[in-house]
């Protein structure tokens, strides 16, 4: 008998056995009810099929139960729900009553203690975190019913269920039932900080343990209260104005800053020592992590006050924050993308240039797109304030860091002199003259020891403004889609004269307008005839083909390195195969490609794609990118190219797609209407991503035997040139004729050829790889992996071709060659 059961378990030994057998011999008509219910879905289940559907039967039953529950007065109707809460199970047949219970547990009235006790200690006996949260919020509905004496006989059990629900995952409603506690709790005891609202180890929240420790109150428990309560992204007003209110009344301006500063900088915790971030995860992977999910909302409220109170003050923290927690590349600790969105949205309320400065580095340094929408929209909002665009306010907010206008700073310091300065496109260095004259790359011990703290400043700053310098490089690069004109005057305040994109801006082709409305493109660090009205970067496919000419040899000639390929820059124009397709490309299609290699690469280049796994949806990989603004946006597809494993080892690469922006959505547009330096742009990133990571430019796959995928090496490996390769053929004509090994070289068709002692040696100009004459045996030579300092002058950053010349000058002089692995290779059928 159902009943019998659970009187039998009513009997707990604690304060209320009374109280749960008093109120099943009230509903004993109920828990009849639900015996006459499950028999009936048994019988459904495993018994005989009979007319009278057993369907019905049961419906027939849950309507008596619901009519016997709708006439329940107030005593019988709280003994109804504590019988449903007793009577529910979660074996095979899963008996739970929550539409049954919350019909009746609002709607009752004269709750005890003792009864709302008995449900809050039920609750958390549920299997799953579910069941427990909706069992939970029945028990705090009855519990707000309770008078001041009620609370204060049931805060125990308040407190014990607040602990219980802090080390459980429910799901989505976990904070608005802890919300519901606190308040509760706070009604008994208004200076009372429950137990586990502040983590007891984790150290970011340090500061608010030491406080609570030495000066606890009423005002300090309402802010700590108050900073738990904020669940969402962004708060409301009135979550501000009681934000501020609470802080100046605890007077914990100081405290906010100092927890904030240590969620930025602070010690991480350790997934062995301190738990997993999150209760769902599994395996034995061993990490590091800011902030537990149960303290989630109290962390981003302490983000929040700091950013309120601090404001521009707060600034590096909230920028180190969001690099810490949102950044792709390592930074010790796992993603939180919540916290990571809470500073980056904070940033964007600070008036201030500084938070701009940040809003700028973040977004050329995180990669996560939903990060980055955040980074755009806060953007759009402050250019929005500044009645300008997002592009310009972007091209305005790059910070100067306090250098001159050639790129440099120079201080005094114990009588030597520091000079920081940006080099070329990639250098930043720091040098130290000594009273004597002396230079040198390393601090001197005189100023390690007498000046440790105005050291670790410039160092500071060389790697702020390494990161700056990297982030204007890829900016300016992307505007090579752009097509963007400037005023003059507005070019030369926010690109020549700035300390940093000027030593970038200065290593570039631009083209000026007069007043005649013609354009004439200007060499590298040379200035305009007159004064021009307007400004654009060039690009060679406005130009013709002797103009690319012309540049290019100018700029080898004068030795003028680039900051980017911008003269020998890649065109790719519509191909006939391409206007039968219409709506997409082939081109760089049925290549294999070394798939972890290739997502890297995605990331880097600021492309947006899902991870391929032998998982449902892990087969279609779309990695997407938008070019001209945001105007366009292009589709790379791609798939796992082996059966296998989990892991995806190789992909093979499929279509190109292009999208048009139609107001707040994209639609797919024809090949033919792609603007020509949209179309360009993009299929030289596609080209990129191949070239770099194809198994064709992997020197040691042939050591793999015949493998599915040898055809393919064999045919891309030695195959004809991508436009890429094209240039890279073009370069070295220009650059052959300088170099020592001159009259041991010749390029022919897609190779160069090279002359030694031992051999004769064809280095094909895509992929690097290396056939010996005279019977076309495959040579292969690994590089190092460090790379070094190329002597060799390029016009452009170009790791291939510094590769095929590095091999060059090596088979030249083959006899000087030492590594026996080489020379083995050679020297068999030599």
């Amino acid at each position: 008998m159902l009943y019998d059961n659970l009187v039998a378990e009513a009997r707990r030994n604690d304060p209320f056995d009374d109280v749960r057998a008093g109120a099943l011999a009230r509903a004993r008509w109920l828990v009849d009810l639900l015996e006459r219910q499950r028999a009936a879905f048994g019988a459904g289940l495993h018994g005989p099929y009979t007319p009278e559907q057993p369907d019905t039967r049961y419906a027939g039953i849950q309507a008596e139960i619901d009519a016997g529950l709708a006439a329940c007065g107030d005593e019988e109707g709280r003994a109804a729900v504590l019988s449903l809460l007793l009577a529910a199970s979660f074996g095979d047949t899963l008996w739970e009553y929550d539409s049954e219970i919350g019909s009746l547990v609002g709607r009752v009235r004269g709750w005890t203690p003792a009864e709302v006790a008995v449900m809050l200690l039920r609750s958390a006996e549920y299997d799953m975190g579910f069941w427990f949260a909706n069992a939970l919020g029945s028990a705090l509905t009855a519990a707000e019913g309770l008078d001041d004496e009620g609370l204060r006989t049931v805060a125990p059990w308040l407190r014990w269920a607040h602990t219980e629900l802090l080390d459980t995952e429910v799901g989505s409603g976990a904070s608005s039932l802890a919300r519901r506690l606190r308040a509760l709790l706070a009604l008994v005891d208004g200076a009372e900080i429950p137990d586990g609202l502040i983590p007891e180890q984790a150290p970011w929240a340090a500061p608010l343990r030491a406080r609570a420790t030495a000066t606890p109150g009423a005002e300090l428990s309402g802010l700590i209260r108050h900073l738990a309560d904020l669940t969402a992204p962004r708060p409301t007003q009135r979550w501000r104005r009681t934000c501020l209110t609470a802080v100046e009344a605890a007077s914990g301006r100081d405290l906010v800053a100092e927890t904030l500063r240590a969620l930025a900088e602070g010690e991480p915790l350790c997934s062995r020592e301190h738990g997993r971030q999150t209760a769902w995860e599994y395996g034995d992977h061993h990490y590091h992590y800011v902030v537990h999910q149960n303290d989630g909302d109290l962390a981003r409220g302490t983000v929040w006050a700091a950013a309120l109170t601090a404001g521009p003050a707060a600034v590096p923290y909230l920028d180190a924050l969001a690099l810490r927690t949102g950044a792709a590349r390592p930074t010790g600790v796992v993603e939180d993308l919540k916290l990571a969105g809470a500073a980056i949205n904070a940033l964007a309320e600070i008036d201030d240039p500084t938070a701009l400065e940040s809003l700028w580095r973040l977004r050329s340094r995180i990669r996560h797109r939903g990060l980055r929408k955040q980074l755009d929209t806060a953007l759009t909002a402050a250019a929005g304030r500044q009645g300008i665009t997002p592009e310009q306010l972007v091209e305005r907010s790059v910070p100067d860091h306090g250098l001159a206008a050639d790129g440099s700073l120079e201080r005094e310091m114990g009588g030597h002199r520091v000079r920081v300065e940006i080099e070329d496109a990639t250098t930043v260095r720091i040098g130290f003259t000594a009273p004597d004259g002396r230079t040198s790359r390393t601090a001197p011990a005189a100023l390690k020891d007498g000046f440790p703290e105005e050291l670790k400043e410039l160092k500071t700053l060389v790697r702020e403004v390494r990161g700056t310098l990297a982030g204007e490089r890829g900016r300016i690069e992307a505007l090579m889609s752009a097509a963007r004109e400037w005023p003059y005057d507005e070019w030369c305040r926010h690109y020549r004269d700035h300390p940093v994109t000027g030593v970038l801006v200065r290593g570039l082709i631009w083209e000026f307008q007069g007043a005649d409305g013609e354009w004439h493109a200007v060499a590298p660090a040379a200035r305009p005839d007159g004064r021009p009205e307007r400004v654009r970067l060039w690009h060679p496919i406005r130009a013709s083909v002797d103009e690319i000419g012309a540049w290019r040899e100018r700029i080898v000639g004068e030795r003028l390195r680039q900051p980017f390929k911008q003269a020998f820059r890649e065109l790719y124009l519509l191909t006939p195969a391409e206007e039968e397709t219409g709506v997409y490309s082939n081109r760089f299609a049925a290549h294999i490609v070394h798939y972890r290699q290739l997502y890297a690469l995605f990331k880097e280049r600021g492309w947006q794609t899902n991870f391929l796994g032998h998982y449902d949806g892990g087969r279609d990989g779309e990695a997407r990118a938008e070019f001209a603004d945001g105007r366009w946006r292009v589709c790379f597809h791609h798939e796992p190219a082996d059966d296998g494993g989990y892991d995806v080892e190789r992909a093979a690469t499929d279509q190109v797609r292009f999208e048009r922006r139609d107001g707040r959505r994209w639609r797919e547009a024809p090949l033919a209407d792609v603007e020509p330096l949209v179309f360009s742009e993009a299929m030289r990133d596609v080209d990129l991503f191949v070239g770099v990571t194809s198994i064709a430019a992997d020197p040691e796959w042939s050591d793999r035997g015949e493998s599915r995928h040898a055809a393919y090496w064999r045919r891309a490996g030695f195959g004809d040139l991508t436009a890429s390769a094209e240039v890279r053929r073009e370069v070295l004509e220009r650059i052959l004729p300088r170099l020592r090994i001159a009259d041991r070289c010749s390029i022919a068709g897609r190779w160069l050829s090279v002359r030694g002692d031992l051999r004769t040696y064809r280095i094909h100009l895509g992929s690097a790889n290396i056939l010996m004459e005279p019977d076309d045996s495959y040579l292969c030579i690994v590089p190092a992996r460090r790379r070094t300092e190329g002597k060799v002058f390029l016009p452009f950053e170009d790791d291939r071709l510094s590769l095929i010349l590095s091999k060059a000058q090596l088979l030249a002089a083959d006899t000087k060659i030492s590594d026996e692995t080489i020379l083995r290779q050679i020297k068999r059928g030599g």
